[in-house]
C-alpha cells in the first residue's frame, strides 16, 4: 500500500464493520485504542480491504494510554498480514527509552513497520487551532522525513486556516512528500473533500454518520461522493 493515489480509509472500532465500507473505502483504519480486543480482531479478519492499525494517544483525542505498551502494540501489529500501515504520532519521536525497557519510541515503531514491509505514517493532531502557515509546513516535513506519510490535523475556525493547510499540503506534495491533511470543526469540514485535489494522500471518515472519530467528519458515502463528483 503506497497511498497512490488517494486512499480513503473508513475508520472503525469493529473490525467486522469491514463489508459495510467496501462499496466506498479502499482501506479500513482500525481505532484499536477504541477496541475491545484489538488483537484478536485482527488475527481473525478476513476482509477484503487492508487494514491501517492506529493506536492514537489520549494527548491527540485517542483511548489508549500515554505509555510504552501503547507503542508497543503497534509493532506488533506491523507484523500482521492483515495490517499494511501503521499509524504512530510525531510527538512520540525523540523521547526513546532505553534498548530492551520494552516501552519503544516513535521512531523504532517505523523501523520494525518498515522491516515487515509495513507503511509508517506519522501523524500529529492540534485541537486547539491552525498554526501559521510556515510551522504547518514544518510539522509536515518532520512527520514525512520520518515516516512514509506525513499526517497533520487541525482545529479551523475559518476559512483562512483552511487556506493554510491547503497550501502547505500544496507545497509539501509539489516537494514529492506524501502527505496528508485535513482540518477539523465545522469550519474546516470541506476541506476533507478538496484537500487532495491539493496532494493529500488519505481521508479518513466513519461508515456511520453518528460514529465520528474526530470533528467535523463527513459520513464514508457522503465523503466519497464529494471527492468523486470534485475529481
Amino acid at each position: 500500500m503506497e497511498f497512490e493515489p488517494f486512499v480513503l480509509a473508513a475508520s472503525v472500532d469493529d473490525l467486522a464493520a469491514e463489508p459495510a465500507a467496501r462499496a466506498h473505502a479502499d482501506a479500513v483504519e482500525f481505532r484499536m485504542d477504541l477496541a475491545d480486543a484489538p488483537f484478536a480482531a485482527l488475527d481473525a479478519y478476513a476482509g477484503a480491504l487492508p487494514v491501517i492499525a492506529t493506536n492514537r494517544a489520549a494527548s491527540e483525542g485517542g483511548g489508549a494510554p500515554e505509555d510504552g505498551d501503547r507503542l508497543d502494540a503497534l509493532r506488533t501489529a506491523a507484523e500482521l498480514p492483515a495490517v499494511a500501515a501503521v499509524d504512530v504520532e510525531l510527538a512520540t519521536f525523540g523521547d526513546e527509552e532505553d534498548e530492551g525497557s520494552g516501552r519503544e519510541g516513535g521512531a523504532r515503531v517505523v523501523e520494525h513497520a518498515r522491516a515487515n514491509d509495513t507503511v509508517a505514517i506519522v501523524s500529529a493532531h492540534d485541537f486547539e487551532g491552525t498554526p501559521p502557515r510556515a510551522t504547518l509546513c514544518g510539522t509536515l516535513t518532520r512527520a514525512s522525513e520520518r515516516g512514509d506519510v506525513g499526517k497533520l490535523a487541525v482545529t479551523a475556525s475559518a476559512p483562512a486556516d483552511v487556506l493554510d493547510l491547503l497550501a502547505a499540503t500544496h507545497a509539501l506534495a509539489a516537494e514529492g512528500r506524501r502527505v496528508a491533511t485535513m482540518a477539523m470543526g465545522a469550519a474546516g469540514r470541506h476541506s476533507r473533500a478538496i484537500a487532495p485535489l491539493y496532494g493529500s494522500r488519505i481521508g479518513y471518515a466513519p461508515i456511520d454518520p453518528d460514529a465520528a472519530t474526530a470533528p467535523g467528519q463527513y459520513d464514508l458515502a457522503t465523503l466519497a461522493d464529494l471527492i468523486e463528483r470534485l475529481r
